[in-house]
């Protein structure tokens, strides 16, 4: 029987997340962190009754500490199997996806290799920014959570709900700054394609085009 749970995720969900499982099992051990370092801090001999539970978190746990959790390790993946890596609503966006989704699936160690345990799609609605595919993904997540909540915080094993495998390229923090690095024969089409999916500035990193060895870095456009 699962006797603790480390909650890998960001301080905001930390509470909530926690709050969700304790409704199933009160006397669980959870460990809420943030880091690899904070996983390390957890007693290693705990570990052997212990289930990784990520969410969102864009954290990469090395082998060695997956392999410590005696009952599995987990992720819910905030795209679906065919955007695995890093920012798959940016990259779905570029692509002018016409649906979405998100991942339940356990951990290994190349990035959202592991054996996929649910999916849930959903169309784009037309006209979407990065901001409302951010937050429709976000909402399916936490329902996702939700459902899984009760056998992640009560069951040894857990048993897949589907079928499916990862597929497509897994997107990197390099290939979205490949994405932001503008050439000087870019097409209008393709400039917009890229403002709309990785205008905003997000993660430190915004469009750019180097003329004459000067860098002239994109301010986000106003509609979209």
């Amino acid at each position: 029987m699962v006797e603790g749970l480390a909650l890998l995720t960001e301080a905001a969900e930390q509470v909530a997340l926690s709050r969700i499982l304790r409704n199933f099992r009160p006397d669980l051990a959870i460990w809420a962190v943030s880091g690899i370092e904070e996983l390390r801090s957890i007693d290693a001999s705990a570990l052997r009754n212990t289930r990784l539970v990520a969410f969102a978190s864009g954290v990469i746990v090395p082998a060695d500490l997956l392999a410590r959790f005696g009952h599995g390790a987990y992720n819910f993946h905030p795209g679906p199997p065919n955007y695995p890596g890093w920012a798959p609503a940016h990259f779905a966006l570029y692509d002018r996806a016409e649906t979405f989704g998100v991942t339940f699936h356990a951990m290994a160690e190349k990035v959202d290799t592991g054996a996929i345990l649910d999916v849930v799609s959903f169309p784009i609605p037309p006209g979407s920014t990065l901001m409302r595919l951010g937050e429709l993904g976000y909402a399916h997540l936490l329902q996702m959570f939700e459902v899984w909540a009760e056998p992640l915080a009560q069951e040894s094993s857990l048993m897949p709900r589907c079928a499916q495998s990862w597929s497509g390229r897994t997107n990197t923090r390099r290939s979205y700054k490949q994405a932001c690095d503008i050439p000087l024969d870019i097409s209008s089409d393709e400039l917009w394609r890229r403002m709309r999916a990785f205008g905003g500035n997000h993660y430190g990193i915004a469009p750019a085009i180097n003329l004459h060895g000067v860098t002239f870095r994109a301010s986000p456009p106003e509609s979209s």
